[in-house]
């Protein structure tokens, strides 16, 4: 993947990163208008998995490990809730997926690689366990350059589609302001005429 660079030869932030594109794949694999739920059970989940490059065509996916996955995926949603200013987004507290986070990355454990350019962090173990690694060890990626916060999910609660935030000051809380900041605008105008109040609506959230 060929992203922005800056000028000092370091990627720019507003460039997402190929980590970005693997745990916004994970989380965007909900339901989400009208598509289908991929990590619905163990065939589904396998299927992703092995199209995202994450397992070998030969690795067994139970129905434990599609529900493991879920409980992952909303751990993440619910942060990337957070990074969009949505502290307790999706129904689930901001600690309670932090707290499922420390016990994945215990479960789920990571080897450093050091070499003369770089330090990798890359998964200890084999087959659905190394596949939820890599899934952290993207995020540890993020976090070391500086873009974990702009992995976002947008604030809209019909929507909460996995996003990554390419504005300079990191302010975006909707994927796309023309459609989902706008429906939150006129729901919050509607609420404020029922009030009775009648300003008018601010389509112009970002």
């Amino acid at each position: 993947m060929t992203g922005v660079v800056s000028d000092q030869g370091q990627h720019s932030p507003l460039s997402p990163p190929e980590a970005a594109d693997l745990v916004l794949g994970f989380v965007n694999t909900r339901a989400i208008g009208g598509s289908a739920e991929r990590l619905a059970d163990a065939s589904a989940t396998g299927l992703w998995l092995r199209e995202s490059g994450l397992v070998h065509a030969e690795t067994l996916v139970t129905e434990a490990d599609a529900a493991a996955a879920r409980e992952l995926r909303q751990a993440l949603v619910t942060v990337l809730l957070a990074h969009a200013g949505e502290p307790d987004g999706d129904g689930a507290t901001l600690e309670t997926a932090e707290t499922h986070l420390r016990r994945s990355g215990a479960m789920y454990t990571l080897s450093p690689v050091i070499t003369a350019d770089d330090v990798r962090l890359l998964p200890a173990q084999a087959g659905v366990a190394g596949a939820f690694g890599a899934l952290l060890a993207a995020v540890a990626d993020l976090a070391g350059k500086g873009t974990w916060t702009r992995v976002k999910a947008c604030r809209n609660p019909p929507c909460h589609l996995g996003f990554y935030d390419r504005t300079r000051n990191c302010s975006a809380a909707y994927c796309s302001p023309r459609r989902c900041g706008a429906q939150v605008a006129m729901r919050s105008y509607r609420s404020r005429r029922a009030g009775g109040t009648e300003d008018a609506p601010d389509t112009s959230i970002g």
